[in-house]
């Protein structure tokens, strides 16, 4: 799918706040509702906009990234699609250089922290982990 420039406007403004109505955003495009809602539709049908979510932070919530190295042996997207099933694993990204695969943890505290990068490193294929605790966020 080709995208325009009206459909990137879209997505920039569902970017900022998913919330969004599409009378909101037609009215800032100078466009209809129905054809934000056409554009919509299109972007998710064709796996554009994949999920509609809320970036949210916890007070005293533990959040990291695991940095992970795979084997040759098994390949990458099945050692990603076990990861994505592990609870407190939120997000899973496949990557080049030294590391993988790179997971977004979260978890009440370290303790859950390390319970599931103990479940990550039981996958099978996965040769070592590398992780880093989150401190703060910035916007």
């Amino acid at each position: 799918m080709e995208l325009d420039s009206t459909d990137l406007k879209v997505i920039e403004i569902l970017k900022s706040d998913a919330r969004t109505s599409n009378t909101q955003i037609a009215r800032q495009l100078g466009i209809s509702e129905a054809a934000v809602r056409k554009r919509i539709n299109k972007l998710i049908a064709h796996g554009i906009i994949k999920r509609f979510t809320i970036d949210y932070e916890l007070e005293n919530e533990v959040r990291a990234f695991v940095f992970i190295k795979t084997s040759p042996q098994i390949p990458t997207p099945e050692i990603s699609k076990k990861l994505v099933r592990i609870s407190g694993v939120e997000t899973v990204y496949e990557t080049t250089g030294e590391y993988d695969i790179i997971a977004f943890v979260r978890g009440p505290s370290i303790t859950s922290i390390n319970k599931t990068i103990d479940e990550i490193r039981a996958v099978q294929g996965i040769i070592s982990t590398n992780s880093t605790i989150i401190l703060r966020t910035w916007y």
